[in-house]
C-alpha cells in the first residue's frame, strides 16, 4: 500500500514539474536574479495588504478585503519564488511555482497550497463575478495571516 502512495505522489510530482516546465517554456515564469534582493520588500507589501484587508473587513467592505487578503498571499508567494531567482507572469504559474519549489520539496505543507488556490478563486469571484461574502473575506484573511507567517519562517526572516 505504501508503494502505491509513493507512486501516486511521484506521478503527481512529475505532473507538477511538467506544469512548471510549461510555465517556464511559455515565459510565464522567468529567471529573475535580482528578485533575491526584493524578498523583504515583497513581504513588506504582503503585510501592508493584510492590514488593508483587515481594515476593509472591519468597514464591511468584503469584496475589497477578499481581494487585498489574496494579494497579501500573492506578494508572500512572490517573495518565496523570488528567493529562488524566478518571477511569475501569471497567477496560475505562481501557484505552480509555489507547489514545485516549496510544497513538493516539503518546505510548505499541502494545505498552504490549497489555501492559496482557494484565496485565488475567491479573489477572482469577487473581482470578476461580484460574488463575495463576509465569511469568504474572513477565511481569506485568516489564510493570508498563516501564509505570511509560514513564508517568513521558510525564508528565515525574523519579524
Amino acid at each position: 500500500m505504501k508503494k502505491l502512495n509513493r507512486e501516486s505522489s511521484y506521478g503527481r510530482r512529475l505532473a507538477v514539474n511538467q506544469e512548471f516546465k510549461q510555465c517556464l517554456d511559455n515565459g510565464k515564469i522567468i529567471s529573475f536574479p535580482k528578485g533575491k534582493k526584493l524578498v523583504g520588500k515583497e513581504l513588506s507589501v504582503a503585510r501592508s495588504d493584510l492590514l488593508d484587508a483587515k481594515a476593509g473587513y472591519e468597514n464591511q467592505r468584503y469584496k475589497w478585503s477578499t481581494i487585498q487578503a489574496y494579494y497579501a498571499m500573492f506578494h508572500a508567494a512572490r517573495a518565496l519564488i523570488y528567493s529562488h531567482g524566478y518571477r511569475e507572469k501569471s497567477h496560475f504559474c505562481l501557484s505552480v511555482a509555489l507547489r514545485a519549489l516549496f510544497i513538493d520539496e516539503g518546505k510548505l505543507d499541502t494545505q498552504t497550497g490549497r489555501d492559496f488556490l482557494n484565496a485565488m478563486n475567491l479573489r477572482e469571484a469577487a473581482d470578476y463575478e461580484a460574488e463575495f461574502s463576509a465569511e469568504g473575506a474572513k477565511a481569506v484573511i485568516a489564510s493570508a495571516e498563516r501564509f505570511i507567517e509560514k513564508a517568513t519562517a521558510v525564508l528565515g526572516i525574523k519579524e
